[in-house]
């Protein structure tokens, strides 16, 4: 237990130390300015060349969405989310060392070229997501953390990481099996995460750029437009690519019917969802407590309009 408990401390001090780092040093290889270099990128996109021209520059949630990509993308591990990850990779290592087992690597692509293994950590990582994407709104569980993304109802690029910290743990604790299967530990990882971000960004965003047959490749604002619209046909939604495209495609769930640029965003009744931070991280544990007891309420008014019946008959 001593070991776990100087993990789990170690990891607040080095996260902590880490996040400092990267505000006071810019650099090529440092998140932070990648992420607040890209946001301004595709923030000037949306003034200058606007899909939606109806849209305010400063939209709504603006602020609300800018201060989720900073929680997401940095707080949520500088408050316990490193330290519990790390705790938790230590024991799944320990639990291995029982059968005598180092790791989980089944092919070994640290010897392959770089850009094999980029590509490689790419193409599986994001059909994981895509996967577990689908889960997200095929279960009613997690559909209300996944709500929190989807209450979002002017689109615009700092969308992209207004999501859940429940989410977070869904992906990483789903990833980290099948990622460590192909030998996860790929230096160069930077790039593949950048270039995720970048096109999490684009996708949306309040910009339209025709990507010719690369639309059925690459995700994209007209495409992703649907996966947030808030009627749907199809009762799970659609267009789940997180970077790629090409699974909806190839697996049957692609939709887009028509040009979706003035179409209503969210779910039913969004617009009676929580509109602060703090309320939203909330809001998922209490909405099944809610729901419950409304059902309740309504079997005992039925209970009691069919005693009164009864009683006057």
């Amino acid at each position: 237990m001593e070991k776990y408990r100087d993990i789990f401390i170690s990891s607040f001090t080095d996260y902590g130390s880490y996040l400092w780092r990267e505000v006071l040093n810019p650099s090529w290889g440092n998140y932070f300015y990648w992420l607040l270099g890209l946001s301004l990128f595709f923030w000037l996109l949306e003034i200058l060349l606007p899909w939606r021209q109806h849209q305010a520059k400063i939209r709504q949630d603006f602020w609300l969405d800018g201060f989720y990509m900073l929680f997401n993308f940095f707080l949520f591990s500088l408050v316990g989310f490193n330290a519990i990850s790390n705790i938790g990779v230590e024991a799944f290592s320990d639990f291995l060392a029982l059968f005598g087992l180092n790791n989980l690597v089944a092919f070994e692509i640290q010897s392959w070229p770089v850009w094999a293994q980029l590509l490689t950590l790419f193409m599986v990582r994001d059909f994981i997501q895509w996967n577990i994407h689908r889960l997200l709104h095929r279960s009613d569980f997690l559909w209300k953390f996944h709500k929190v993304h989807h209450s979002v109802q002017q689109m615009g690029f700092a969308a992209h990481l207004r999501f859940h910290w429940g989410e977070t743990i869904v992906y990483r604790t789903l990833e980290y099996i099948p990622l460590a299967m192909i030998g996860f530990g790929i230096q160069d990882f930077f790039l593949v995460h950048i270039f995720a971000t970048a096109i999490g960004h684009f996708n949306h965003s309040n910009f339209h750029l025709p990507l010719g047959p690369l639309r059925y490749l690459l995700n994209n604002p007209q495409m992703h437009i649907w996966h947030h619209a808030k009627h749907m046909p199809r009762k799970y939604g659609a267009n789940y690519g997180i970077s790629l495209s090409v699974w909806d495609y190839l697996f049957g769930t692609a939709y887009k019917p028509e040009n979706g640029r003035d179409i209503e965003l969210g779910f039913d009744e969004v617009e009676h969802y929580p509109q602060s931070f703090i309320e939203q991280q909330w809001h998922p544990f209490r909405e099944g407590r809610t729901t419950r007891k409304k059902a309740l309420l309504e079997e005992q008014q039925e209970l009691a309009n069919a005693t009164a019946g009864s009683v006057v008959k």
